[in-house]
C-alpha cells in the first residue's frame, strides 16, 4: 500500500488501527502540492474502499472536490457507495459531469439507483449522458418501493442454462464476472428467464467437465418476489447463510439479486430505526453526527408533545384523589418510586418482546402463552419488590403505609408487565410496528396505571386500618 509520509500525520494505519481523522489531516496536508496530491491519488485508490470513505466524509466541499477529482472512475465508485447517501449526493455534484456519468457506470446497479433517488429531482439531468441500458435500468430500481425488495436488488447477476455442461458454465462466468456483483451463485433459467434452480462455483469447479449444470443446480431454490418487504429478504439471507438471494417478478421471472452486505444493511437499517422507535423519536435519515438542530427538534417533538397530553391524566389522577394526599402526605414519598417501578417493568418486558417478534422468535398466535408466563414472572417480581420496599416503607411511615406501598408494588410491577408485553401484540396485530411500542409510551401508561392503582388502595384500605 502507498504511503503518505508526513512528519505528524500517517495514512499506513488499516483495519482497527485506522484513524479518519488522522487520514483527512494527512490528505489537507498533501493536497497543497503536486507532489502530495499525487501521494493522495495513489493512497486513495490502494486503500481500503471503506478506509478512504470515512475520510472522505471528514472533508470539506473544496478538499472533497479536489480528493474526488484525482480517483479514477473504477475505485472512486466503490469509494463512494461507502458514504452515507446525503454524502454521496454532495459528492455527486462536486464532480465535473463526464466525471460523474463516468463513475455512475462503474457503479453497481443498485447503489447507482439508490444515489438518483436521493439526488435532486432523482438526478434526471445526468440520465442523458448514461446508456440507454443503464438509464432504463435506474429508472426500473429507482421505482420500486423504498422498502420493498426491489428497491436494493441489484440487477447485475449471473444465470446458465441447464443444457450446459460444467466446463462451458466455467466459461460463461468468466464472461459474465466484470458485469456481475458475485459469480459464486449462478442461477439457472429457462428460455423465458424463469428460475428453474441454482448452483455454485465451488459445484461447477469440482463437477467433470461434461456435467450438465442440470444435473448439479438444486432446484426449488428459494427466492423473494419483488415487491415482498426488504427485511424478509434480509431475514432469509441471514437464515440460511447465503451469499445472494434471487429475486423474481409475479410471473416468476428473475429480475435481480439480494446480496447478503445488502442485506446486512437492511437489518442495520431496520434494528436502528427500531431503537430509535423504541427511545420514542423518529429515525434519522443521515448520520447523528451530520444531523442538524432543526431535524434532531423535528424527528423528536412528536412524541414529546404527545405524552405530555397523555401525562394530563395523571394529573387528574392525582387530583380525583386529592383528599386521601393531603391526609396522609407521607404517600407523595413513595410515589416516585412505585411509579417508576411499573415503568421500569413494562419497558424490560416491552423490549424484550419487541426483539422476539422482530426476529420472528414469537408470533401473535403465541399470545396468550407468552400472557400466562409473563404473569408469573410478573407476580414473581412483584412480590420481590414489594417486599424490597415494605421495610423501607415501615422505617419511613409505619406499618400502615408500608402495607399499602408493597401492595400497591404488587399490582403495579404486574400491570406494567402486562402492558409492556401485549402492546407489541397489539400493535402487530393491526399491522403497526412493534418497535413503536417505545420505552416513554410503556412509562407514561404505567405511571397512569401505578397512581390510579397506588391511591386506589390507599383509599380504599388506610380508612380501614385506622379505624381498625
Amino acid at each position: 500500500m502507498s504511503t503518505i509520509t508526513d512528519p505528524r500525520l500517517s495514512l499506513e494505519q488499516h483495519g482497527e488501527q485506522f484513524d479518519a481523522g488522522q487520514a483527512a489531516g494527512a490528505i489537507r496536508h498533501h493536497l497543497a502540492s503536486p507532489s502530495g496530491q499525487t501521494l493522495v491519488s495513489s493512497w486513495c485508490t490502494e486503500a481500503l474502499e471503506a478506509d478512504v470513505a470515512d475520510a472522505l466524509a471528514l472533508l470539506d466541499d473544496r478538499e472533497l472536490s479536489t480528493t474526488l477529482a484525482l480517483i479514477k472512475a473504477d475505485p472512486l465508485a466503490s469509494i463512494i457507495g461507502y458514504l452515507p447517501l446525503s454524502r454521496q449526493a454532495r459528492a455527486l455534484t462536486l464532480m465535473p459531469r463526464s466525471a460523474a456519468v463516468a463513475m455512475l457506470e462503474e457503479m453497481s446497479s443498485d447503489e447507482r439507483a439508490d444515489l438518483f433517488n436521493a439526488l435532486p429531482e432523482g438526478g434526471e439531468a445526468l440520465l442523458p449522458a448514461l446508456a440507454q441500458a443503464e438509464r432504463e435500468d435506474i429508472r426500473r430500481l429507482a421505482s420500486y418501493d423504498e422498502d420493498s425488495v426491489g428497491a436494493i436488488m441489484s440487477s447485475q447477476y449471473a444465470t446458465l442454462r441447464p443444457g450446459l455442461t460444467a466446463a462451458q458454465a466455467i466459461d460463461e462466468l468468466r464472461r459474465l464476472a466484470p458485469d456481475s456483483e458475485t459469480i459464486y451463485n449462478a442461477y439457472v433459467v429457462d428460455d423465458e428467464r424463469r428460475l428453474i434452480g441454482v448452483t455454485t462455483l465451488r459445484r461447477l469447479i469440482l463437477a467433470s467437465a461434461d456435467t450438465l449444470v442440470a444435473e448439479i443446480m438444486e432446484s426449488q431454490p428459494v427466492s423473494a418476489r419483488v415487491d415482498a418487504d426488504r427485511e424478509t429478504a434480509a431475514s432469509t439471507i441471514a437464515r440460511y447463510d447465503f451469499i445472494a438471494l434471487p429475486v423474481l417478478d409475479q410471473d416468476g421471472r428473475m429480475v435481480g439479486i439480494v446480496t447478503a452486505d445488502d442485506a446486512l444493511d437492511v437489518l442495520e437499517e431496520e434494528a436502528t430505526e427500531d431503537f430509535h422507535k423504541a427511545g420514542g423519536s423518529a429515525s434519522l435519515p443521515t448520520r447523528m453526527k451530520d444531523a442538524s438542530v432543526r431535524l434532531l427538534y423535528r424527528k423528536r417533538v412528536f412524541w414529546l408533545v404527545l405524552l405530555v397530553f397523555v401525562n394530563i391524566f395523571s394529573g387528574a389522577g392525582m387530583a380525583h384523589f386529592e383528599d386521601v394526599l393531603a391526609a396522609n402526605i407521607a404517600l407523595v414519598f413513595f410515589l416516585p418510586l412505585l411509579i417508576d417501578s411499573g415503568g421500569n417493568a413494562g419497558s424490560q418486558s416491552s423490549t424484550m418482546m419487541v426483539r422476539a417478534l422482530a426476529t420472528g422468535d414469537v408470533h401473535l398466535r403465541d399470545w396468550a402463552g407468552m400472557l400466562g408466563r409473563e404473569l408469573v414472572v410478573a407476580t414473581l417480581l412483584g412480590l420481590t419488590m414489594a417486599l424490597a420496599v415494605s421495610a423501607v416503607g415501615v422505617f419511613r411511615a409505619g406499618p400502615e403505609i408500608a402495607l399499602v406501598v408493597a401492595l400497591t408494588m404488587f399490582f403495579i410491577v404486574i400491570v406494567g408487565s402486562v402492558i409492556g408485553m401485549s402492546l407489541p401484540f397489539l400493535l402487530s396485530r393491526f399491522k403497526g410496528d412493534p418497535a413503536s411500542a417505545s420505552s416513554p409510551l410503556i412509562t407514561t401508561i404505567s405511571d397512569i396505571s401505578g397512581i390510579l392503582i397506588y391511591f386506589g388502595i390507599a383509599s380504599q384500605l388506610l380508612p380501614r386500618l385506622a379505624a381498625s
